[in-house]
This record gives structure tokens, sequence and C-alpha cells, in this order.
């Protein structure tokens, strides 16, 4: 369907773009080979009112709209459709309200995380959803596919932590959702129907976010394994005991060598595979939960362990691991997955990517939220080789398949987008695909808002 667009006619405060060298550059998110279109136009909205006015417009005429952050997605739920007009919120960038009484914040959705995290920090509080991406992403782009991070091992995802939303429906109506209070039990949960759906069902222009107080001090604890299935074994002997640490994460040979090549850590010293694991309870709680964990450690077999008695050396290791994406991008074109499988299926679903690398010829770079569970396979393939592009893709739907397999689920953070649309399908039974999309034709009935993403018909 072709329609000609006069937006310059709305009444908008915000700024709309349709040179097509400005347009192209929001064209798509940083998925590794997802489709995408060209948009007909940009807004970047000023407001609530502007983006209404956009979504009414576009209504009427069955023109898509795309919601965009600031484009650091790994699915492609922010890429465009041919056509359509992409909502930009750069410029709905406002910390509006930190409430230290109530513990909360009022944020517009183009707040970058580490902004939000740093400005709490200075009233002596915490937001801990804490995502790789945190020092680009946007507090809108994490409500959109229920970001996680680090630290979710422990103190969960952003769902968790959204009290409250305003959004824009399909119909360009505006609606306030959830509530400010401690509890409330008056109608559905709508606004945490809304974080994870990826822009499918309304345009999110304001967060009530939940906030923490000042962190406890943070003990690190550093292991060295030979192999992914031993680091695995130590994982699942972390769950067993019962500790709860604030951070599992599990690093391989090849992501460490990236960074190393990149930034001369001298990573990749010590042994094939590391974890590294914090601990933050209160007191002389803390320091015994980070003995308990070294000796899991210890006892499944690590080459060399310890706690980390300098502060500065331990945040390093856990920048390093933030670093290994960008590390991994400077060697080819990064194909990333996002499986997430029960935490004491984490040895075997380790073991299952090591034998898929090798039936395959290839290595998967592992890169994992192990605590949780939450695993990131990836693979580096030649820029421009198409064949490459779509061995890695075939490979990493097997690795899909496997923590199916395992009871697991497709994406523990970076949403369903457009590359996981296979594996979703076969995740959800067709009722519940059904009420997915049932839910979708009422917040938008003309069926424009980022239509053929998620769980499309």
């Amino acid at each position: 369907m072709t329609t000609t667009l006069d937006l310059a006619g709305l009444p908008l405060t915000g700024r709309v773009i349709t040179d097509p060298a400005r347009v192209a550059s929001f064209a798509r998110d940083e998925a590794a080979g997802a489709p995408h279109g060209f948009p007909s136009a940009v807004v970047q909205p000023a407001d609530t009112t502007d983006v209404a006015r956009v979504v009414a417009y576009c209504a009427e005429r069955g023109v898509p709209v795309v919601a965009r952050g600031a484009g650091t997605g790994l699915s492609g739920g922010a890429n465009a459709i041919d056509g359509c007009v992409v909502v930009s919120f750069a410029a709905m960038d406002r910390v509006l309200r930190i409430d230290p009484d109530e513990r909360l914040a009022v944020v517009q959705p183009g707040v970058v995380n580490d902004r939000l995290r740093a400005a709490c920090a200075a009233r002596g509080l915490w937001y801990p959803p804490d995502p790789a991406s945190a020092p680009w992403s946007t507090i809108g782009g994490n409500v959109a596919t229920n970001a996680g991070g680090v630290c979710c091992v422990k103190y969960g995802v952003t769902r968790d932590y959204v009290l409250g939303l305003e959004a824009v429906t399909g119909r360009g109506e505006i609606v306030r959702l959830g509530r400010r209070t401690a509890k409330s039990s008056a109608g559905f949960a709508l606004a945490g129907l809304l974080v994870g759906s990826e822009g499918t069902l309304g345009l999110v222009t304001e967060i009530t976010l939940r906030l923490r107080g000042e962190r406890a001090r943070e003990h690190t604890v550093v292991g060295y394994f030979d192999d992914l299935p031993s680091a695995g074994r130590a994982v699942a002997r972390v769950v067993a005991k019962g500790v709860e640490p604030s951070a599992l994460e599990l690093v391989d040979r090849s992501c460490l060598r990236a960074v190393d090549e990149w930034k001369h850590m001298g990573l990749t010293d010590g042994g094939n595979v590391l974890l590294l694991a914090r601990c933050d309870a209160p007191g002389a709680a803390g320091a015994e939960e980070a003995r308990t964990v070294l000796a899991c450690f210890e006892a499944a077999g690590a080459t060399w362990s310890a706690r980390s008695g300098d502060p500065a050396e331990a945040d390093a290791l856990f920048a390093a691991r933030r670093l290994v994406y960008p590390a991994l991008e400077r060697l080819g074109l990064v194909l990333s997955e996002d499986v997430c499988v029960p935490r004491t299926l984490v040895p075997e679903m380790l073991a299952r990517l090591e034998r898929t690398g090798e039936r395959n010829g290839v290595h998967i770079a592992g890169l994992a939220h192990a605590g949780d569970g939450n695993l990131h396979p990836m693979l580096v393939v030649p820029r421009g080789d198409e064949r490459a592009l779509a061995r890695g893709r075939a490979v990493l739907e097997e690795v899909v398949d496997q923590a199916l397999e395992l009871g697991g689920t497709v994406t523990g953070e970076h949403g369903v987008g457009l590359l996981k649309m296979r594996g979703l399908a076969r995740e959800l039974s067709p009722a519940a695909l059904e009420l997915h999309r049932g839910i979708k034709r009422v917040w938008d009935p003309a069926g424009i808002l980022n239509p053929g993403k998620v769980f499309a018909a």
C-alpha cells in the first residue's frame, strides 16, 4: 500500500526528518543480518501529544509505525518497514522526578540507562537493571524488550521495576497504566503487559520506576576453568548451595582473546573459561557467601580461583565482560543468541553448545549470565559473506531448538523481534499465540504498530 504522507501538516512540537540520507540511519538496530526496510519519515517527538498525533494520523491511513530508542537491540525489533514512520524518542530524554522517600523515578523513554543510574546514585538510590548496553541503551528500549543484565540473577529484570507507564495505543489514545503506590489490586496489570511487547501494543512515553537503596559492598570471586562443562558444573554447585550472588558471569577463551587483542588486559593468561561472581549480602554474610562460591569453584575443578581483594581489579574484570560484544565486532559480523534454560541445566546446555560447534565445524563463542541460565552464544562471520551468514543463522537455530528441548526459552532479555519468531512459534502453543494476537488486535486494531514482528500471523 502506497500512501502519501504529509506529516508537516500535523501540529507537532518535535522534529520531522525526511532527508533520505538521514532517514537511512534509523532503518535498523544492531541485529546482524535481520531484514529491514526504508522509512518514509522519522519523527522525533517532543512530548506525548506529538506521539498521539502521529499514531492517530498513521492509523487513519494504515501506515506502519515503528518505535525506536537508541537502536542497540539485537533481534531486529526496531527495524524499519518500507514506507513506515519511525518514532525516535531521542529528544524525550528527561529524568522528570526522583523521589527518595517513595523510592521511585519518573523518566521519559529516551533517558539512557547509565544516566538514570548515575542520577539515582547521586541521591543514594539504585536502579538495578544493567544490560551490557547500559552506557547507550535507553529506558524505553529496555522496557520494550524487558532487558536484564549482570545483576538480574538476584535483582530481577526491567519488568520488576516498572510501577506505571504512560503510553499511546494503536488508536492514538493516551493511557496511564499502573500506579505509584506500594501495592494495588485495581484491574489487570496492563503496565506489565506492555513491558516486553516490543512496540507492538503501544508507544511508551513515560515510565515510573521502582528504586532500591544504596548497594552493600560487593565481594568478587574469580575462577578459571579448562572447559565450558566444568564451568557449568561450578554454576550448578552455586545454585545447589542456595547462594544468591548478585552476579555470576561466564566468558570463554574466544571472548577473552577478543578483548585482549583490543585492550591488552591479559585475560587469557589464566585459562580457557572465566567465571566472575559477586556477592553483596549485608555485613559478614557477604563475605561468607563469597567463601561458599569460591569453594564451589574449587570443587568443580577450577584451575585457578580466588577472592579479589582489589576493588579496581574486580571492576576491571566486569568492565572487560561488557566489552566482549564490541571486541568481537572488530573481527567480523557478530551473530548473537539469547536463550535461557533452567539454572541446573546450564552444564548440559554448555556441553550441547560445544557439540553443536564441533558438528558444524565452527566455534560458538560462550558468554552467559550463568547464574540465571541466560546464555549468549555467538558466532563471528565475515562481513558481506551471505553464505556464511546463512550457515551461522542455521547453527544458532539449532541452539534455540536445544534450549527449548531443555525446557528453556528463546529469549531471556533481547526480545523476539524478527530473529526469534520461528522459535517463539515452537515455544508457545497455537492457542497461546492466538491469545497474543488477540491482545494486539485490541490495543492496535489497525495493525500499524511494529507489524510483522514477534508473533505475526
